[in-house]
């Protein structure tokens, strides 16, 4: 039986696996995403210089007005659009992406595609 916590656990554990795999370079930014249950995040990370690029999500305000819930398909691609346009206006224009352990489904790939959409090559 699979219970919450070894869910969580599980998810832990493929963002580690993962995680040996890619970095963000100055050249090109890790795009990390995190997903809770009410909302979703994402953050343009220099892991070089451990700094933090740009960033957006389903709290930010210019989008909570728009958003009925940052937990559902609309928000993922609003965040998807607003951090890339973040990150292009610093000059960003490849990045790597950081899924964070989740499935490439649902709201992960959603954002992602926006992203894609608006200007973010990986």
């Amino acid at each position: 039986m699979i219970t919450k916590a070894n869910r969580k656990e599980n998810t832990r554990k493929r963002h580690y696996r993962l995680r040996n795999h890619l970095a963000g370079t100055t050249e090109r930014p890790r795009l990390a995403i995190y997903r809770s249950g009410k909302h979703i995040y994402a953050q343009v990370i220099d892991d070089s210089q451990s700094v933090t690029l740009a960033s957006a999500s389903s709290i930010d305000k210019e989008l909570r007005a728009k958003l009925k819930t940052g937990a559902n398909l609309d928000a993922a691609k609003e965040v998807g659009a607003l951090v890339a346009k973040r990150a292009k206006t610093k000059g960003i224009e490849k990045v790597v992406f950081d899924r964070g352990g989740n499935l490439y489904h649902g709201r992960i790939s959603a954002l992602a595609t926006a992203a894609r959409e608006a200007g973010l090559d990986f």
